[in-house]
């Protein structure tokens, strides 16, 4: 992708699934990748590894940094950001992709379990472009943010309530940075990936019935992979993409085009 070579970019929740594979995507694009965890320090070795043998393989001298960081603690991430500019001076790309989720029915959703979802996809989110965007200014040099959202921005997800609306809100988060930082070259954008193989999806990912069962909703007929989000992000964080803000990119086999809805089963 054009435009990448020698950038700086930080990745939250890295150390497996989207996250991974967007962190060595980029570093096969040339950028040096700070890869951030919250406790899967083996993982986020993984990445740091892989993505120097990416950059490797494609003629990029890159570094990577590991930094354990939990994005629901703002002292947390005011140190990511620190190791990143100790260690290049500057930042170019964040993106935030550290998500959990937990399952109950929405009557029974503990207000800790929902705090907890909010704090680290929505609120950890929105700090990281806080800090991201204060970077950005500081150093009189535009960067670009993607926030990596869900399907679920749009479509309701029954017994995963606090997931849903922090993907809602990521939605508007990402409009309201991208339409208030236009001006100073700031991009920010989303992409909002559908049934990914991912670990958070072990429960089907590994059961062929389930699997099936899910692929029966998407008008591709299957998931996709992680590697498939990424090349996604490396585009909109790439100078190929620098007249798109404030806009959530699905990617997701179709599935928003509600493939219940082939057969016309309503007038």
């Amino acid at each position: 992708m054009k435009g990448l070579t020698g950038k700086t970019a930080i990745v939250t929740g890295a150390s497996s699934g989207i996250g991974q594979a967007i962190a060595i995507r980029l570093g096969a694009e040339g950028c040096h990748v700070v890869i951030n965890y919250r406790s899967d320090a083996e993982g986020a070795e993984t990445t740091a590894q892989q993505a120097q043998q990416g950059a490797k393989a494609a003629g990029h001298d890159i570094q990577t940094l590991t930094v354990q960081a939990d994005v629901s603690q703002e002292a947390d991430i005011q140190h990511l950001f620190e190791q990143a500019t100790h260690a290049w001076g500057h930042v170019d790309i964040v993106i935030n992709n550290a998500g959990i989720q937990i399952e109950a029915s929405s009557h029974q959703v503990s207000t800790d379990d929902f705090d907890k979802v909010i704090n680290v996809n929505l609120r950890g989110a929105y700090l990281c472009s806080r800090e991201a965007i204060q970077q950005f200014l500081r150093q009189s040099k535009p960067g670009v943010i993607i926030n990596v959202s869900s399907v679920h921005e749009v479509i309701p997800r029954p017994q995963y309530i606090s997931y849903a609306m922090s993907k809602g809100g990521m939605g508007n988060l990402t409009r309201t940075l991208a339409l208030e930082y236009a001006q100073a070259g700031i991009r920010v954008n989303a992409i909002a990936p559908g049934a990914t193989e991912t670990p958070i999806n072990e429960n089907w990912v590994d059961d062929p019935q389930k699997e099936a069962e899910i692929n029966r909703h998407i008008p591709l007929g299957r998931p996709g992979t992680p590697e498939e989000m990424a090349a996604a992000t490396a585009f909109l964080v790439s100078d190929e993409a620098t007249y798109i803000t404030g806009q959530t990119l699905y990617i997701d086999g179709g599935l928003t085009l509600y493939a219940d809805f082939r057969e016309p089963w309503s007038a």
